[in-house]
């Protein structure tokens, strides 16, 4: 097995609730993706990543943990969990799973016996009113409003940078950082390849709680939806004792084979590279991260090009992932819409992605070319959706089900799903594109098989050319190759003076002499 089978690797993120539903209650479950995991070797990616399937009251959707070595009861049992992961490897599937270990469900056994001041009391993070009753402190909640909420039973108040029901845990207490390696250690010695790590960088607060200074107010998005954008988050997360436990976690899985921790950086633009910079630096933290700052609005040459470069240039033994959609994030075929057509944007972002330096994320459904499902208000189920509407739709309208043929309800399930599949969303059923060579999942196919057969392109050195808007352009270079990549950011043709020999899917491109022509969002590769 190849130690760094994960560098440069392609991962497939499924989120369990809206992949397949097996046992017809509306709700995807593990053997559902089981039975579907034929599909996604289809695709010729490397590996799976399961959003949470923990025992859980799902106030967020399971990231609200109750319970961290059992599988919740609507996605199946741990026996269902051990036939999933033999399947993959079967397919030749790495599994990577989701670690929410930042916070827990308030319904946790270990946040009620804190509460009650019991033998966890410190394991959560706690702290007395001010005189006048008020938070300790000015921070924020991502999901609105102050991130602390009184205890009349503790007589305290608790930090939730999240949701109410998801108190933080107090990873300060060396007893807490034991337990959460021991959850990791339960679910390796299960046979999973890694883990992706939510909110890697909210696991320590500031134990002075000091207050987080204003944030620069950003012309493009000011007023922010949310107050907690109006706070430069200095010290409710991003601290340096992050360091090293995250030393700690890359030590336990180094004593295991083949393994991996990809985290989430969840942290504003300005922030976001350092961090994952820090986090990956070396070989004792993380082995990959990502940020969200391929996962919003900004589709630009400088844009993509300022966030590779940026980033290895400061972590140059550091490896970073890039994801254009995930489960947390407007589709980017509808987020991208005023660059070019929806089938257009899907091809061209699968080729510039399967192009980048570093390992690459894709979300379930995006080799469809699937868009963001339009909701109405009833039809929420997200707390950011529901309580900021319209301004916030929430995540729902990225979660809806996978739509596998022209059957009710796509083939994901046999009774009214939990979100709804709309007519568009099932027009990119999997059965309509699987036989088409001009569909969208046929090219997704030939862009990952393509580079798979090019180990340049997934770990090869980066060099970007100095190209006119909207053209994106670099070379992928090794000791025993090199290869130009070329891509159309716009919707008009555009002609550039560089030589070779076209090779791999292009799109729309074409050579004539030292010329390349790229027509609309089109894309090419170059030898020689």
């Amino acid at each position: 097995m190849a130690k760094d089978w994960w560098r440069g690797a392609v991962i497939y993120q499924i989120y369990p609730r809206s992949f397949q539903d097996d046992s017809g209650d509306g709700i995807g479950d593990l053997k559902g993706i089981t039975r579907r995991l034929d599909h996604v070797a289809s695709l010729g990616v490397d590996a799976i990543w399961l959003s949470p399937i923990f025992t859980s009251p799902m106030a967020d959707m399971g990231y609200d943990v109750s319970n961290y070595r059992d599988i919740d009861a609507q996605f199946g049992t741990l026996a269902d969990f051990d036939a999933l992961v033999a399947r993959a490897h079967e397919l030749g599937l790495k599994v990577i799973i989701d670690q929410v270990i930042s916070h827990s469900s308030d319904q946790h056994p270990w946040f009620k016996d804190s509460k009650k001041a019991g033998a966890k009391k410190d394991w959560y993070v706690w702290a007395d009113a001010k005189p006048d009753g008020s938070p300790p402190n000015n921070w924020q909640s991502v999901f609105g409003g102050s991130s602390w909420e009184w205890s009349p039973e503790r007589g305290q108040y608790y930090l939730h940078n999240f949701l109410i029901e998801q108190p933080d845990l107090n990873l300060h207490n060396p007893e807490v950082q034991d337990e959460l390696l021991d959850v990791l250690r339960f679910w390796l010695e299960r046979g999973v390849d890694g883990f992706r790590l939510d909110t890697v960088n909210y696991y320590f607060h500031d134990p002075e709680l000091r207050d987080n200074p204003p944030m620069e107010p950003d012309p493009e998005r000011w007023p922010p939806i949310s107050t907690y954008d109006m706070q430069d988050h200095a010290f409710d997360k991003n601290r340096p004792e992050n360091l090293p436990f995250l030393q700690r976690m890359r030590a336990l899985m180094d004593a295991f084979e083949a393994r991996t921790l990809v985290g989430e950086v969840g942290e504003a633009p300005h922030r976001a590279l350092g961090i994952m910079e820090e986090y990956t630096s070396g070989k004792a933290r993380l082995h990959m991260a990502y940020s969200f700052d391929m996962l919003g609005p900004k589709f630009s040459p400088t844009h993509f090009r300022s966030k590779i470069e940026g980033f290895f240039k400061g972590a140059p033994d550091g490896w970073p992932s890039w994801s254009f959609s995930n489960h947390d994030v407007q589709r980017h075929v509808t987020r991208w819409a005023k660059f070019g057509t929806e089938d257009h944007i899907a091809r061209l972002a699968i080729a510039m992605l399967g192009s980048f330096q570093g390992t690459i994320g894709i979300y379930q459904g995006e080799e469809l070319g699937q868009t963001e499902t339009d909701l109405a208000y009833h039809e929420l189920t997200d707390p950011p959706g529901l309580r900021f509407w319209p301004e916030n739709k929430g995540r729902d309208g990225c979660r809806t089900p996978m739509v596998w043929d022209e059957s009710a309800n796509s083939g994901f399930s046999t009774v009214t799903p939990w979100l709804p599949v709309k007519a568009p969303q099932a027009a990119r059923a999997v059965s309509r594109q699987d036989a088409d060579d001009s569909s969208v999942l046929a090219h997704y196919r030939r862009v990952l098989a393509f580079r798979k057969a090019n180990p340049v392109l997934r770990t090869g050195r980066t060099t970007f050319l100095d190209l006119p808007d909207p053209v994106l352009g670099f070379v992928r270079e090794s000791d025993d190759a090199r290869l130009t990549c070329l891509f159309n950011l716009g919707p008009e043709t555009v002609t550039l003076e560089i030589q070779g020999t076209l090779t791999g899917p292009c799109i729309e491109a074409r050579t004539q002499g030292d010329r390349v022509t790229l027509g609309p969002n089109g894309a090419a590769w170059l030898v020689g």
